[in-house]
């Protein structure tokens, strides 16, 4: 059997797919599963087991191109899969695998796709509140019911070894002796999504004070954002933000102690390396896209303006996140038993 998955755009979403990726191979003994997907969530892609290899898909954001989607749809012909599942809901995302002439075409209806797809799904939102839940759901009829004990399934996985993370480490001259704690200040979506950087600087203060050493992670974009919080930081937080690539990220993160981060990506990853993980929720909502770990703590002061789902807050005050302290999430640390001024364990004897 050989699946073809088209992924989302973004790095939380193509984790949250991950359960779909475990069910498929569930279902299908020696299943040969193959993704399509853009440059910047290949190294995910490529951290995961169930994924044979990563196929590029060149589109920008809103591109359109109906002559390059015709090109890479007869270029997938040669591989003769038996099924492609189209995760994104748009109509120009099924053009490619309908052009390639994928005999069964599976997701969800919406945007006039009756005619590119032919195993079509009807989204019951509230049976399946959860992006990960609607993932998953696409293994099945679509006649069936949703499944049970869906909790259970809800997880993502990313490999990295104690080898990878040694030779991150020994690249960016990082000491190998420590289990840092790991802030993600970014967000992508916008600043309402960004718990203040004053916050996280004073976390990091607090930190610091039980002899647990902070580092930043974050695209290029972050960087300024993570001089900020390690000015603020009073030396006791070093910016790594715009200094690693992604595959390179993954490998920090699952040698962190804990890992603090708002509502995105990297909040993903830290779940999928199952790194003790602190989500701070303002704008965004945890009902929706929460992160699919045990290990997550979920951080949020439940105003009544949220969540809003909004870029920026359309209040002016951004009580959701300005009145989240950092004693809060502190206490949720230690709670967790993870701030105590005990020796640092060894990373590879953690790990």
């Amino acid at each position: 059997m050989r699946i073809l998955i088209i992924a989302p755009s973004w790095i939380g979403d193509t984790l949250l797919a991950q359960p779909l990726f475990m069910r498929l191979h569930e279902k299908h003994a020696g299943l040969a599963l193959d993704v399509v997907a853009p440059a910047w969530t290949a190294p995910l892609l490529a951290r995961m087991p169930e994924v044979r290899k990563v196929l590029n898909n060149p589109f920008s954001h809103g591109e359109f191109n109906l002559a390059a989607r015709w090109r890479l749809g007869r270029s997938l012909r040669n591989e003769q899969y038996d099924e492609v599942i189209i995760l994104p809901n748009s109509w120009k995302s099924a053009l490619s695998p309908f052009f390639a002439g994928i005999p069964l075409r599976t997701g969800y209806s919406g945007e006039a796709r009756v005619g590119l797809l032919n195993r079509r799904h009807v989204l019951d939102k509230q049976a399946m509140p959860q992006l990960a839940q609607r993932y998953l759901q696409l293994a099945e009829p679509p006649t069936a019911a949703p499944l049970s004990n869906t909790a259970a399934r809800l997880r993502s996985r990313l490999i990295s070894t104690a080898a990878q993370q040694a030779s991150v480490r020994q690249a960016l001259d990082l000491p190998l002796d420590v289990t840092p704690a790991i802030f993600c200040p970014g967000a992508e979506f916008g600043p309402a999504k960004r718990w203040p950087s004053r916050h996280f600087a004073a976390l990091a203060r607090l930190l610091a004070a039980a002899d647990i050493p902070v580092w930043l992670l974050g695209s290029a974009k972050d960087a300024t954002l993570g001089d900020g919080i390690a000015q603020m930081a009073q030396g006791q937080a070093l910016n790594l933000c715009g200094r690693t690539t992604l595959e390179q990220a993954i490998d920090l993160i699952a040698g962190a102690r804990l890992v603090v981060s708002n509502d995105s990506g990297l909040m993903h990853v830290a779940a999928a390396l199952d790194r003790p993980l602190f989500a701070l929720y303002g704008s965004s909502s945890p009902l929706y896209t929460p992160p699919l770990s045990a290990q997550a703590h979920i951080i949020s002061l439940n105003v009544d303006c949220s969540p809003c789902f909004k870029r920026a807050c359309p209040l002016g005050h951004f009580k959701c996140m300005e009145e989240m302290k950092a004693e809060r999430v502190m206490a949720e640390i230690q709670r967790a038993g993870l701030a105590l001024n005990t020796a640092i364990c060894n990373l590879q004897s953690e790990r």
